[in-house]
């Protein structure tokens, strides 16, 4: 076994000052030694279509290769009337095809989310877990990662200011390094 996890991280929102991205950028500085967490933007990656599917656009090609090397998934993002963004779901889609070719079968995966509602991500985070499960993932589930009213939990440079939030990151690390472990060689 690698001392290293490496976990593919990424955020599903394409917004510059996306909350989603704020969480991920405390995320990899909180990362344990035991983790190489590596982040992919995806704005690169096409709209699934089956038709390209026999000769993958080189986006793809990347973002599938490195799901298949990483050893668990980190997914950090927001919730869009009630459910997951589009962008979320294209890049599950595209790792899932074709169904011969899913890089995301058996994948260890945590779930986060950051929000100006109340709710957090609540929702989106449940929609998530049933693309997720579809996908042949293993999906975390306890400790989860809601946070709400976001504006105020990060500060104007995009640091985390919640200490509670802070807390619930590090023991997100906690418990993903140990499902990560689970389920990776």
């Amino acid at each position: 076994m690698r001392d290293k996890l490496r976990i593919l991280a990424f955020a599903g929102s394409l917004r510059r000052g996306s909350f989603n991205r704020m969480l991920l950028q405390q995320m990899v500085a909180l990362a344990p030694a035991e983790a190489e967490v590596e982040g992919f933007d995806l704005v690169s990656l096409p709209f699934y279509n089956g038709d390209l599917e026999g000769d993958l656009p080189e986006p793809v090609r990347i973002w599938k290769e490195k799901i298949r090397r990483a050893d668990g998934i980190l997914i950090a993002t927001p919730e869009y009337n009630y459910s997951i963004p589009a962008l979320t779901k294209n890049a599950i889609d595209w790792g899932t095809r074709p169904p011969t070719e899913n890089v995301w079968k058996g994948k260890p995966v945590g779930i986060m989310g950051a929000s100006n509602g109340r709710f957090g991500t609540v929702r989106c985070q449940q929609h998530l877990r049933n693309v997720l499960f579809a996908a042949n993932t293993h999906v975390m589930n306890t400790p989860e990662v809601m946070i709400s009213q976001a504006e105020s939990a990060f500060d104007i440079e995009g640091n985390l200011v919640d200490d509670k939030a802070k807390q619930q990151l590090q023991k997100f690390w906690s418990s993903l390094v140990v499902w990560v472990r689970r389920f990776s060689g």
